[in-house]
């Protein structure tokens, strides 16, 4: 017994050993110079308001300065989790939150506050009451029917005209757009016009210095509520030739870069020597809208004989099968709360894909026996735009549907698409929940041109009769009902039953999502896995990214 005692001392100490030993030598393999350079695919930036901020980069700027109430863990953005806030409660009858703050949390120096200053309850209501507004916020839209108050220095209570889930709730709060924290002080001393270009938060980083079309440099925040980043700086670069962001990263005077979401250029660029690439996501969802008002487009025939002749797997591996998934989604992909997956879509009934013979019978069924020709809209882009909608041209001709794209410019496109041009539209994007999917594509309301608001239904449904029986089809319903379910289960049922209706009817093909990719060093360590990122700007930059020795 004495000496089995004697071995699980001697065993014990021996760990202890190895796990100093272990720690002093991660430590030693830290560089010593803890600078991160990342390099964007822009000219400039435009601003560094959160509320206003909307490029890939400035997103990613203000990403690293602010916080919100709460925020989705880095890199695993699936359930969100205390950030400003501690803590929330909330009221039985769902319509009063109650966030309790940390008392930990200052906001970076700026003129007249040389050592920043405590964030309490006023600079967060201040800030929510600035996102509401939209003089100052181009997320106004977000907040309507809330208020906000500050009952005392470190609670903060945000009550709703209707209740809310907290799947929909908490992203209006949490740390992007809208939802970012600013300081009350330095917008008061110094007005928004400073602000933009002096963003004053309470984030691992600060700003330091902005130099128009080259730079934007970010130092350590030594008050950081999560403790100080290990990098000392951050370098944000401006350059909008990809030719020399790559040969900036093979030198070495870059260590990330925005690339190209082609996988060529990615496989090119993962065999370079000292290059790690990481595809992350699931960033954009590309859609194809069918305009039930622009013949032969009224015909559900026609549009599902469209659905048939397209096959997802085909484009995926078209654009690329490390970046490209297949959805089957017409609002967010899975896991999000909502998104449709392919078993279920099969399971409704609703799976059109991948038959040409089949979207031939259709159209000759509908009065199209030897098919037909029609002009589409499209972006120059390349990756979201035009060369996923070259390979749907192909798949569509071998059904007899010919399409002529007519490519223009990008803000071109966006005019034409919402003045009702194109009896097709493919469109990309990324939207925060299944609600907004839903309510921006295909509510009534939001119709282009002839909606009460206006905004991205290019198909026009819930205005027309989508399937021949006479009646105006809808979702109106079930989404304004989703939208005051508070049981999440109940919710994300009905934006699925929302989302069969809109595939039986063909209103919408969902094609893919395009994950992103960008090239960084393989020292460096950005301290979180790449999971799952609703991020669609860059990888995220945290207290815990770091330069590993090298």
């Amino acid at each position: 017994m004495k000496k089995r005692l004697i071995a699980i001392v001697f065993i014990f100490v021996l760990a202890l050993f190895f796990t100093s030993a272990t720690n002093v030598l991660a430590a030693a393999k830290l560089a010593k110079k803890q600078v991160l350079t990342i390099a964007f695919d822009a000219g400039d930036s435009k601003s560094f308001d959160p509320h206003r901020s909307a490029t890939t980069v400035d997103r990613s700027t203000v990403d690293t300065i602010f916080n919100g109430l709460v925020r989705y863990p880095p890199g695993n953005q699936v359930k969100p989790e205390p950030d400003i806030a501690k803590s929330w409660t909330i009221s039985k009858d769902k319509k009063v939150w109650t966030f309790k703050l940390r008392k930990d949390v200052f906001f970076h120096p700026f003129p007249g506050q040389s050592d920043g200053y405590k964030l309490t309850s006023e600079d967060v209501v201040y800030s929510l009451k600035r996102a509401s507004d939209s003089k100052h916020s181009a997320y106004a839209g977000e907040y309507k029917g809330v208020s906000f108050s500050a009952p005392d220095a470190y609670t903060v209570v945000i009550t709703l005209e209707n209740p809310m889930s907290g799947t929909l709730f908490l992203a209006k709060f949490a740390s992007y757009a809208g939802g970012f924290i600013v300081s009350k002080k330095a917008l008061e001393a110094k007005g928004d016009d400073w602000f933009k270009i002096h963003p004053v938060g309470t984030g691992p980083f600060m700003f330091k210095s902005y130099a128009p079309r080259e730079k934007t440099v970010l130092v350590r925040n030594p008050k950081y509520f999560r403790g100080a980043s290990v990098l000392e700086k951050l370098v944000i670069r401006y350059m909008p030739s990809v030719s020399s962001r790559e040969l900036g990263l093979r030198t070495g005077e870059l260590d990330i870069i925005e690339g190209q979401n082609e996988e060529k250029w990615v496989d090119k660029i993962s065999q370079l020597p000292g290059i790690k690439v990481q595809a992350f996501g699931p960033c954009e969802t590309q859609m194809v809208h069918l305009n039930m008002t622009k013949k032969p487009f009224d015909n559900l025939k026609v549009r599902q004989a469209v659905a048939y002749a397209i096959s997802r797997g085909e484009v995926a591996a078209f654009m690329g099968s490390s970046l490209a998934v297949p959805i089957y989604s017409s609002a967010m992909a899975p896991p999000a709360a909502g998104a449709l997956t392919k078993k279920e879509a099969k399971k409704a009934g609703v799976l059109f894909e991948g038959n040409i013979k089949k979207a031939k019978a259709l159209l000759a069924e509908a009065g199209f026996p030897n098919g037909f020709k029609a002009e589409v809209i499209i972006s120059e882009l390349a990756t979201s735009y035009r060369k996923p909608m070259v390979g749907i041209q192909a798949q569509l001709k071998k059904a007899g549907i010919d399409i002529t794209l007519k490519v223009v410019d990008h803000s071109a496109f966006h005019s034409l698409i919402r003045d009702d041009a194109s009896p097709m539209v493919l469109y990309a994007c990324w939207r925060p929940n299944a609600d907004v999917f839903l309510s921006r594509f295909y509510h009534s309301d939001s119709v282009v041109v002839s909606g009460k608001k206006p905004d991205t239904n290019f198909s026009h449904y819930g205005t027309v009769d989508a399937d021949g029986d006479g009646k105006v089809d809808s979702i109106d319903d079930l989404i304004e009902k989703a939208r005051l379910e508070l049981d999440t289960n109940k919710q994300s049922a009905m934006w699925r039953k929302a989302q069969i209706q809109l595939l039986k009817h063909a209103a919408v093909v969902p094609i893919i999502r395009l994950k992103y990719a960008f090239p960084m060093k393989s020292y460096v360590d950005l301290g979180h896995p790449l999971v799952f990122s609703w991020s669609t700007y860059s990888p995220q930059i945290t207290e815990k990214t770091r330069i590993l020795a090298h």
